[in-house]
């Protein structure tokens, strides 16, 4: 048995600590394509002190070395690389590998090599170089897609990147999986010979629905590096077959003489573009317009309307179409003339499609209810309108009636003057047309008011000096009326204190009546005693009975005479 020195022991450790080393120590770094990348030995943790030489070597493949640098203590670094590398590389002041214009075929493993005092370890390295891609685009876009119908939508590509990107379809900013019915994605990946990227393409194969109609449709790219990148929104049309059909009107409410338009709409895209309209029994067809227009309209035009397919004439729809009418008579119209007295018989009617509201005015004043004219006045003179509503549909109809007939005094009267110094003499007429006035005497400040409803109010201002009869006269085309009034001077009525004359005689008659009555009474009275006396004694004789009876009862027949005298002149 052979004994192995101490030194050999040494020797031994350092060779299994080299090996365990490359097999555990071995670091992984990211670097981005065209960049300058720094690939740290020992993760730049190299005591300077202790190291004697460092050695940066890089594999090619098939267990081959290639050289890329030396330093040795105290001493500048030494390039030592291919073709490959000598243009790129350098050593930073950690002992770290700085390589620029990172390329994909630097992805590989580097070593780093630490010679010390007493030991020498291998650091490996292995680099990753990453590059996002240039961006996402969209094209081979369809023109238009078919409900129900699996259709390629687009082609999305992701272009240079490393390692390949993924490709993601959105629809209104949501993703899409496939799921092997309505949407179908393929992804493939390409990678370029000479740069060694890679271009991801992806089809979207989509099936619509009437909903996607205003879909947004888009594709993004994810990578490790990089922000996400999105292309520009995409819509389509969306084409389907006619399902169904709406009959429109274009107007609520419809009246005789209106215009009407029917517009046939239907839910295909492209919509259809002719139409057959059915106007009650009638078919009409119309090309590139979905309207029919019907023009002054009629009672007569209320029924059922329907359009439908030119090419599918089983798909139909339809719509009731009603036509509001109004209908008035009135009688009389025009301009009537009737006589005081008479009487107009007065006929409305109207006849409408739905209820209505009736009012009537006179003179334009809004009256209560229908006019009625049993026995015609002056005041029933006017324009009379009558108006009837129903919904929008308005008519009005109308007559003037004029009332005529010969004048009438209706008062005569007088009043003092508000200065006393004259009188007010009125008088107030009817009559149609309107009656002329005069008096019998001439006198100032005339005064005639408006003749409305027949009437007119004559005034005229006298100061009489005598007592006088005045007559006031009316007349007109039909005749004339004549009344007449008394009226006293003025002098006399300031003697009696400014009252009428005619009053005052009036009071003496009646004090002058009274008086005489009286004495009358009193005559009568003292011819009854007389008579009474003469009877009673002889009374008196024929019975027997005593004087002093008889003088009892004279008494009580003088004390009543007295009391009748008394009266009398009272």
């Amino acid at each position: 048995m052979h004994l192995l020195s101490s030194s050999c022991v040494g020797s031994l450790v350092l060779v299994l600590a080299t090996l365990l080393c490359r097999v555990r120590c071995i670091e992984e770094v990211v670097g981005l394509y065209g960049e300058t990348l720094e690939i740290p030995c020992n993760k730049g943790a190299v005591n300077g002190e202790d190291v004697k030489t460092i050695t940066w070597k890089y594999h090619k493949g098939d267990g081959v070395s290639g050289n890329l640098l030396i330093k040795h203590k105290n001493e500048n670094v030494s390039i030592d690389g291919s073709d490959e590398y000598k243009d790129r590389i350098n050593m930073a002041a950690n002992f770290s590998l700085l390589l620029t214009a990172a390329k994909l075929t630097d992805q590989r493993t580097f070593t780093c090599m630490v010679m010390a005092a007493k030991t020498a370890i291998d650091y490996y390295v292995k680099v990753l170089v990453y590059k996002a891609p240039e961006g996402v685009e969209i094209s081979d876009k369809a023109e238009e897609l078919e409900i129900g119908k699996l259709t390629k939508l687009a082609t999305c590509v992701a272009r240079d990147a490393n390692p390949a990107a993924k490709i993601i379809w959105l629809k209104n900013n949501k993703p899409l999986s496939d799921d092997g019915k309505g949407i179908s994605i393929q992804t493939s990946v390409q990678v370029d010979p000479v740069t060694s990227l890679s271009t991801t393409t992806s089809m979207l194969e989509y099936s619509a629905n009437k909903e996607d109609t205003d879909a947004q449709f888009s594709c993004s790219s994810q990578h490790s590096v990089g922000k996400q990148m999105t292309s520009s929104p995409l819509t389509f049309t969306i084409t389907y077959s006619t399902e169904h059909l709406i009959l429109q009107v274009n107007a609520q409410e419809l009246v005789e003489g209106d215009n009407v338009t029917l517009k046939c709409v239907a839910d295909g895209n492209p919509a259809p573009s002719s139409f057959n309209f059915h106007l009650k029994g009638n078919v009409v067809t119309v090309n590139n317009t979905d309207t029919y227009t019907l023009t002054n309209v009629s009672r007569d035009t209320t029924g059922e309307y329907k359009c439908s397919l030119i090419d599918n004439p089983s798909m139909v729809a339809s719509k009731e179409v009603t036509v509001d009418y109004l209908d008035i008579n009135l009688s009389p119209t025009g301009s009537v003339v009737k006589n005081v007295g008479e009487a107009l018989d007065l006929t409305f009617q109207s006849n409408s499609s739905r209820a209505s509201k009736v009012s009537w005015t006179k003179d334009k004043v809004k009256l209560h209810k229908e006019p009625k004219f049993h026995k015609l006045t002056y005041s029933d003179s006017g324009h009379y309108e009558c108006e009837v509503t129903m919904g929008a549909l308005i008519k009005k109809l109308s007559f003037k009636l004029l009332v005529e007939g010969a004048p009438v005094i209706k008062q005569l009267s007088k009043q003092r003057g508000e200065d006393g110094q004259h009188k007010v003499l009125i008088c107030e007429a009817e009559g149609s047309p309107k009656p002329s006035v005069s008096w019998s005497i001439n006198g100032t400040s005339l005064h005639e008011s408006p003749f409305v409803g027949g009437k007119v109010t004559h005034k005229i201002t006298v100061v009489p000096t005598l007592n006088l009869t005045v007559l006031c006269t009316v007349s007109n085309k039909f005749g004339e009326d004549t009344r007449e009034i008394s009226v006293s001077p003025l002098f006399e009525e300031v003697r009696v204190d400014k009252r009428d004359q005619s009053e005052d005689g009036d009071q003496t008659k009646l004090v002058v009546g009274v008086v005489v009555g009286l004495l009358i009474v009193a005559m009568v009275i003292g011819l009854a005693y007389g008579i009474y006396q003469k009877k009673s004694k002889q009374g008196s004789w024929k019975t027997g009975e005593r004087e002093n009876g008889s003088s009892e009862e004279e008494k009580k027949l003088e004390e009543k005479v007295e009391e009748n005298s008394q009266k009398a002149e009272v």
